[in-house]
């Protein structure tokens, strides 16, 4: 199952789950790029998030104003959904209208063949990405089990030649481990960053990586809605 977390408030783009996609709220257009991968569910705070949803054929589910992330909402849908505890759930961010569907594919077969409390994904990315701070960074293990995760650009190069990956925002579980995750107490570096993935690294718990061939990137600002507009029209 793919849930798709739709909060309407968003401090740096306002409503943005609902800004125009060729045509698209931003939410139905993610929805559409992954639901012919799994059953799509819509995670909101909104009636009219609930209202576009069965507009579009989507079932919706309605949650919780007060949620620390992305993640806690999807648990609460989960736990309102009729589904087994060993069900994969697919975390996939409502302003990822751009992602392919393939990446969203491996995210879910490294869960089911994985032990670890979750699953994510990465991409190798060029230093101007690596300089702008709404683009998450990832470092990994020799296993591909994530280290950490920053804003800022990681790890520090003191001669300017290595590569740098780029964290894709999606998440992948089982709705046994969702439930896990969503027990931990919110962590200090949770709170630093803005990333919700490092309450998991806090309490030292595993987040298995997958790298993947992607051009999709997260819209977080009306910025990086123009910059996706204009560079997915170009293809």
């Amino acid at each position: 199952m793919i849930i798709i977390p739709a909060r309407m408030a968003s401090n740096r783009f306002p409503n943005k789950i609902l800004a125009d996609i060729n045509g698209l709220p931003m939410v139905i257009a993610t929805a559409k790029r992954v639901h012919e991968l799994d059953t799509v569910v819509i995670a909101t705070d909104s009636q009219e998030v609930i209202d576009l949803a069965k507009e579009y054929g989507y079932k919706a589910v309605m949650t919780g104003t007060n949620h620390q992330s992305g993640t806690d909402r999807i648990n609460e849908a989960a736990s309102k959904l009729d589904i087994d505890e060993n069900e994969v759930i697919v975390n996939v961010q409502a302003d990822e209208p751009f992602i392919e569907p393939e990446v969203v594919q491996k995210v879910i077969d490294r869960v089911k063949n994985s032990d670890a409390m979750m699953v994510s994904c990465y991409k190798l990315i060029d230093k101007t990405f690596a300089n702008d701070p709404n683009h998450v960074k990832v470092i990994n293990d020799a296993n591909e089990n994530a280290i950490y995760f920053s804003r800022s650009k990681i790890p520090y190069d003191r001669e300017e030649h290595l590569e740098y990956f780029g964290h894709l925002g999606i998440y992948g579980f089982t709705k046994k481990s969702l439930k896990e995750f969503c027990a931990l107490s919110p962590a200090p570096l949770e709170n630093i960053e803005k990333l919700e993935q490092l309450r998991a690294i806090y309490y030292g718990k595993k987040i298995a990586m997958v790298r993947v061939e992607s051009e999709s990137f997260g819209i977080d600002t009306a910025e990086d809605l123009k910059k996706a507009l204009d560079y997915f029209k170009e293809k």
